[in-house]
């Protein structure tokens, strides 16, 4: 396998795939390729990845080196942090099974990832996954009992612009399917009209889909400015501390912002505003809401989601996956009896027309000459 093609670099994989072009190499350095991550760089059509980490470190079975391969881009995993520092953005490398040259050296070297090593080392991720399970559920207690005042009422919910009283309330994450969830439930959106909250990333799904977004909440490191020049009114997600380091970028762009100090993630506090200002009803889509999300995620434990889910309860449905109860066959009798239901009005009142009437008459007085 020889690949030559320019390069372009970067730890985020995230931010790298908003400057990819279709053809290109993305040199990352990512441990555990996520999902949400592996769909990004298969939409930019590229020809190869570079990874200076372990993209299956065996810790959990993370989905994205697989669907890296089902879309025919292979790995070369694991080349180290010399490499990637190596590596320039805009420089043409060729890679040769696991080899790297630039201008004719050899810089570096990686074992090749094809679907027959993805598979092996998937299946040994999934024999530990007891030991990882045991240490998150355990982190899980540990954060819970120290984050019990975030749904106790110890968490100011600051001040907000947004009308929440009474609504339904559609907070999108950027998470597995959201964008094939968010087109499935477009009919909702237009008849509910719910304040649409979009959690970093997931402002950016709305714009695709046509909508604006009415609060982004987030600390600002994935969503696009477009998406916050637009949105209706901004919710920074800060330290428990105070510190919120995706202000600066919201007040550079002029905008203003509202600052939310709390633990866990961006979407919890968004679904915990939306219950604290009366919301109707909360549908949570593409949200984290497993182990392995929260490990993709960088998290070892998910305290903060099970508490603002277990306040919040029967206000929240859960819309993750909503796109698969819609893949079912159109089947042919179901096909032929619309075709046939259509065409008996239309028959019915050919019949009754008189042109139509003088016609089969013609018919007839026709076959009785002939007989």
């Amino acid at each position: 396998m020889r690949v030559e093609a320019p390069i372009k670099v970067d730890r985020k994989t995230k931010k790298l795939a908003k400057r990819l072009s279709a053809g290109e190499i993305a040199v990352i350095n990512h441990t555990d390729i996520d999902e949400v991550a592996a769909n990004s760089l298969v939409e930019c059509k590229i020809k190869l990845v570079i990874n200076a980490a372990p993209s299956i470190s065996g810790r959990y079975p993370n989905k994205g080196p697989k669907i890296l391969i089902d879309n025919n881009i292979l790995i070369i995993d694991n080349v180290g942090e010399d490499v990637f520092e190596e590596l320039k953005e805009g420089q043409v490398i060729e890679v040769n099974n696991g080899l790297i040259y630039r201008n004719g050296q050899l810089i570096g070297q990686g074992e090749v990832m094809d679907k027959s090593v993805v598979e092996k080392k998937t299946q040994i991720a999934y024999e530990n996954m007891s030991v990882e399970l045991d240490r998150f559920i355990d982190n899980t207690i540990d954060y819970a009992k120290k984050e019990k005042g975030f749904i106790l009422g110890e968490t100011e919910i600051p001040k907000m612009a947004t009308d929440y009283k009474d609504r339904h309330v559609l907070v999108v994450v950027r998470g597995q399917d959201y964008k094939e969830d968010l087109a499935t439930i477009r009919s909702y959106i237009e008849e509910m009209k719910p304040v649409l909250v979009g959690v970093d990333g997931g402002a950016d799904a709305l714009l695709e889909c046509g909508y604006t977004p009415d609060v982004i909440v987030g600390d600002m490191d994935s969503v696009t400015d477009e998406a916050l020049k637009k949105a209706k009114e901004i919710v920074v997600h800060a330290y428990v501390d105070g510190r919120a380091p995706g202000l600066k970028r919201v007040q550079d762009l002029g905008l203003d912002a509202v600052v939310f100090p709390a633990p866990g993630t961006s979407e919890d506090i968004a679904m915990l505003t939306a219950y604290e200002y009366g919301a109707e009803l909360i549908v949570a889509l593409g949200s984290h809401s497993n182990m392995i999300d929260f490990l993709e995620k960088g998290r070892k434990g998910m305290a903060s989601t099970f508490l603002v889910r277990l306040k919040i309860g029967a206000k929240l449905i859960d819309a993750k996956g909503v796109n698969l109860l819609y893949k079912s066959k159109l089947k042919m009798k179901y096909i032929w009896a619309l075709v046939i239901t259509a065409i008996f009005p239309v028959v019915i009142i050919a019949y009754l027309s008189p042109t139509v009437q003088q016609l089969i008459k013609l018919l007839q007085l026709k076959m009785k000459l002939n007989m």
